[in-house]
């Protein structure tokens, strides 16, 4: 199976300025996502999908692939995610280069095990999945089944639709939230279905040692502290 890479690391970042270019422990955010990228079997090859001529040479830097300039019409804080893969897989289709399946891995996701992307690789593979997502295990207090939504002003209900809650912790169904580490789809679920999770969905759980997702700049300064952990 012909696996692509795809790094998104667009321009304009609000919450953190420069944030896929900005250093982090003397390396730029981008670099830990492509040094881990590189060291993946699995993945055909790498890329980067980015706006910006600053980012794309950065990314090469780092070893990845700069195959052509993201449009700004993919690259705004609004525009979905499947807008640039969609892009990205029809670009290289036009370049005679086709790949079975897509491993998005995103820069603000910057630490991973050692293996991680080709664990996940290996179990979209071998439960021949449509697509497989990393993620977190949900704590009890937030389960869906112990969780409300409004359904009119004032009055609650519960969020799974049930009639009464679970009593006990111990009965509550096992629930996961994405983590952001790993994306891994079909390129046919992107080009005929227009979503990057959908069919048969897997999953691999992740370390919450290695959990970071950098939207704010406390996100940042916790990755400061945990950087040299690993």
């Amino acid at each position: 199976m012909k696996i692509l890479g795809l790094i998104p690391a667009r321009s304009g970042s609000k919450g953190i300025p420069n944030k896929n270019i900005k250093l982090l422990n003397g390396i730029p955010l981008l670099g830990y996502v492509a040094k881990d990228a590189r060291k993946a079997t699995l993945l055909t090859k790498s890329i980067i999908s980015t706006d910006s001529q600053e980012i794309a040479e950065v990314a090469v830097k780092y070893g990845l692939e700069f195959p052509f300039l993201r449009p700004d019409e993919f690259s705004g804080d609004k525009a979905p995610s499947v807008d640039f893969v969609r892009h990205a897989i029809l670009t290289l289709k036009e370049k005679g280069q086709e790949y079975d399946a897509i491993c998005l891995l995103q820069p603000t996701s910057p630490f991973k095990p050692n293996g991680f992307i080709d664990q996940c690789l290996q179990a979209f593979v071998d439960g021949e999945l449509d697509s497989l997502i990393s993620v977190l295990e949900v704590p009890h207090e937030f389960n869906p089944h112990w969780t409300f939504e409004e359904s009119a002003p004032g009055v609650l209900r519960i969020a799974t639709g049930e009639e009464q809650l679970i009593p006990r912790r111990q009965d509550l169904p096992k629930a996961f939230y994405r983590d952001g580490a790993v994306y891994i789809f079909k390129s046919e679920l992107v080009l005929r279905e227009n979503r990057i999770v959908g069919g048969k969905t897997g999953y691999v759980l992740s370390d919450p040692t290695y959990y970071c997702n950098l939207d704010t700049m406390e996100d940042w300064y916790l990755a400061e502290e945990k950087v040299n952990n690993f």
